[in-house]
C-alpha cells in the first residue's frame, strides 16, 4: 500500500486529554502507517476524506514551532499516532518537536517502533521524561492478522532495554491484552529488567470497530466470547489481575473499557 503524506497547518499542537492522569495531548501526526487493525484512533478517518485507515498520515508541519508553548500540567505524545511510525524516519518531525518543547515540561512518550533510540540524546534534555514501548507479544498468525506492519518484538524490547541502559526512565504498555491470546506473564519476563513500571490494557472491543469484532469472533471464538460475555469476562479479570499481582513488578493497574473507561487497582 503507497503511503500518502498530507503536510497541514495546525492552529494549536497541545489538545487537552482525556486520559486520566494527563492532562495534555500532543499530536504531530494525526493517521498511522502501521496500521494495526485494532486501533482506536481509526474513528479519525470519518472525519478526513483521505481514504482507508493506514494508507495517508497527515503531517502538522508546523508543530516544532507550536511546540515552544509552555504548557501546565504533562504531555503525552501520542493519541492519535505512533510518533515514531516509519516518515518520522524521513521528516522527523518528531524530532523537532522534542528540540522546541519545554525542557520543563513532564513529558510521556508511547511508540511501537525502535526509531524512538535516535533521540535518546534529546530526552535526557528534559527535566521529567518517561519512554514507554507497546509490546504485547504478538508473533506469527496473531502479528499477520492484527498488526502485520509493526516492529517484531524483539526490536521493540532491545529498543527499551538501550532506553533504559541509557538512564532513562521507562515502561511497558502491555496492550491489547486479548484473553486466550495475550501471555502477560512472557511478556514481563522478557522485558522486567528494562522497565520502570507497566501498564496493562485489556482489549476495547467496541473501539476496535466492527472489521477487528468479526476477525476476532471468527479467527479467536473464545476469546470474543470472554470479551463480550458479563461473567466470563469477570472470571478472566480476576484471573488477570491475580496473574499481574503474582508477578510483583510495579504496575499502574488495568484498563479496561467494558462499560466506558475503567481501571482496575491492583
Amino acid at each position: 500500500m503507497n503511503l500518502r503524506v498530507i503536510e497541514k497547518k495546525a492552529k494549536s499542537i497541545y489538545t487537552p486529554s482525556r486520559i486520566p492522569g494527563v492532562e495534555w495531548s500532543l499530536n504531530q501526526y494525526v493517521g498511522c502507517a502501521f496500521a494495526c487493525k485494532y486501533c482506536y484512533a481509526r474513528f479519525m478517518a470519518k472525519w478526513r476524506d483521505y481514504g482507508e485507515w493506514g494508507s495517508w498520515v497527515e503531517a502538522k508541519t508546523n508543530a516544532p514551532e507550536l511546540a515552544r508553548k509552555r504548557v501546565n500540567g504533562s504531555v503525552f505524545m501520542s493519541a492519535v499516532s505512533d510518533p515514531y511510525q516509519p516518515v518520522e524516519a524521513e521528516l522527523k518531525l518528531t524530532r523537532r518537536v522534542l528540540q522546541y518543547m519545554d525542557k520543563r515540561n513532564g513529558l510521556s512518550i508511547l511508540t511501537k517502533s525502535p526509531l524512538v533510540t535516535r533521540d535518546i540524546g534529546i530526552f535526557k534534555l528534559f527535566r521529567s521524561i518517561e519512554v514507554g514501548l507497546t509490546i504485547n507479544g504478538f508473533t506469527g498468525r496473531e502479528k499477520r492478522l492484527f498488526e502485520p506492519l509493526t516492529p517484531v518484538q524483539e526490536a521493540r524490547v532491545s529498543a527499551l532495554k538501550e532506553l533504559k541502559e541509557s538512564g532513562l526512565k521507562t515502561y511497558v504498555f502491555v496492550s491489547p491484552i486479548i484473553p486466550e491470546v495475550t501471555d502477560v506473564s512472557a511478556i514481563v519476563r522478557e522485558t522486567r529488567d528494562f522497565a520502570d513500571y507497566y501498564f496493562f490494557e485489556v482489549l476495547n472491543l467496541r473501539a476496535a470497530g466492527e472489521e477487528f469484532q468479526i476477525l476476532l469472533k471468527e479467527g479467536y471464538p473464545e476469546s470474543y466470547a470472554i470479551l463480550t460475555d458479563p461473567g466470563k469476562f469477570g472470571e478472566f479479570l480476576r484471573g488477570l489481575k491475580g496473574e499481574i499481582k503474582g508477578l510483583r513488578v510495579k504496575a499502574e493497574g488495568i484498563e479496561t473499557h467494558q462499560r466506558g473507561w475503567e481501571f482496575v487497582e491492583l
